[in-house]
């Protein structure tokens, strides 16, 4: 073993723990969790502090950090930027999301994620359009919305090489035969900026689409002679969905709503951006959410230790379920549920310490634990 941590509660994934050591092997892998008078005495101590310990977060949705907006600046800086600010607050992993663009700037955006497929804590890209529904564009940007192809899609995973991991797409804008080619890539396709009747978001689940994004925004609402796509994602069972808990994308009361009806299928994203003055995409913030030059509500400002102290704290989701909401649900969704979002023997040593107001004090990826101090 590469060393133990004790002094700490244990939130596994499954269970919460006191009076628990988590083990770290010396590949990186987490070697058990033992109760304390268990605890081999040969292996180097780490004191947990008294803190809370939990699985690393994982953001299938974020733009950017600090400055450095992905979606503007796709390159190797930008991602070094994204993925340490995300290290810094708990979340070991991330997709990086580029929004509806220019084409050469969506094909820019798998260049680097190819080059850069080893950067610790990226988990891939997620394209967010740009075949999307015109009529719930949101802040995306109309002339770049189309209609897609098989060519276009075999152009995309040709140059991804496995690095495009999801896809967010309108069902009722998606052929099958588009859909059906990137399931078989491997690619996560979720149903998003759509304005899909029931029936059509229905068969794009039956179709191969396993998720839906940002759940209540630019989406068709559920309503009684309509459920669109919103009913769609509760009735269901196979569909996952992401959502925005900031109290400003959705009302905390649809979130737990939501979770009442969906449990483990809805998962925690920040969908968060960055200041920016260039390029397609030019935000600023206001209060705690950011908009875009015209002041359609753009992205959040949210970090994922944020959004799971919301949960708690203005929807009533208990702290344990809060917490795999942003780990072990976004991991099933990717299918790295055998790796990651649970303290268990063999999964990678992600992982991440925080204090009762859920403010990240240490995280650790591959067992390497850093101290934000």
């Amino acid at each position: 073993m590469r060393y133990r941590l004790h002094n700490c509660t244990l939130y596994t994934g499954t269970e919460v723990l006191t009076q628990h050591t988590l083990l770290i092997t010396d590949t990186g892998q987490i070697g058990g969790v033992v109760p304390d008078t268990q605890a081999p005495t040969n292996v180097a101590a780490i004191d947990g502090r008294g803190l809370h310990l939990a699985p690393g977060l994982l953001d299938l949705q974020v733009y950017g950090a600090n400055g450095r907006l992905f979606s503007v600046q796709p390159d190797q800086q930008a991602l070094q930027t994204l993925t340490a600010h995300a290290f810094r607050h708990g979340t070991t992993g991330v997709l990086a999301t580029m929004p509806t663009n220019a084409w050469p700037m969506m094909r820019a955006a798998l260049d680097v994620g190819r080059e850069c497929r080893l950067l610790p804590g990226l988990l891939g890209i997620h394209l967010e359009g740009p075949y999307l529904n015109p009529l719930k564009k949101g802040a995306h940007q109309a002339e770049f919305i189309k209609t897609p192809t098989v060519a276009e899609i075999d152009e995309l995973l040709a140059l991804a090489d496995g690095v495009l991991r999801m896809m967010t797409l309108a069902p009722e804008c998606t052929p099958p035969a588009v859909a059906t080619r990137l399931r078989e890539a491997g690619v996560v396709l979720s149903a998003g900026h759509s304005n899909a009747t029931y029936a059509q978001a229905m068969a794009g689940f039956n179709g191969g689409f396993q998720a839906a994004t940002h759940l209540f925004n630019a989406m068709s609402g559920l309503q009684g002679r309509e459920p669109g796509l919103v009913g769609a994602v509760y009735d269901a069972e196979s569909a996952s969905a992401s959502i925005i808990a900031d109290g400003v994308h959705c009302d905390f009361a649809s979130v737990r709503i939501s979770h009442k009806l969906m449990r483990e299928r809805l998962f925690l994203i920040t969908d968060a951006v960055t200041e920016s003055e260039q390029g397609a995409y030019r935000f600023r913030r206001q209060a705690n959410h950011f908009v875009d030059a015209q002041g359609t509500l753009a992205g959040s400002a949210l970090t994922l230790p944020q959004a799971v102290r919301n949960c708690v704290q203005y929807a009533g989701i208990p702290l344990a379920e809060a917490l795999r909401m942003a780990s072990l649900y976004p991991a099933r969704v990717l299918g790295l549920d055998g790796q990651l979002g649970q303290l268990k023997t063999g999964y990678a040593a992600d992982f991440w310490l925080f204090d009762d107001e859920l403010n990240a004090v240490a995280t650790a990826r591959a067992g390497e634990l850093i101290w934000h101090e």
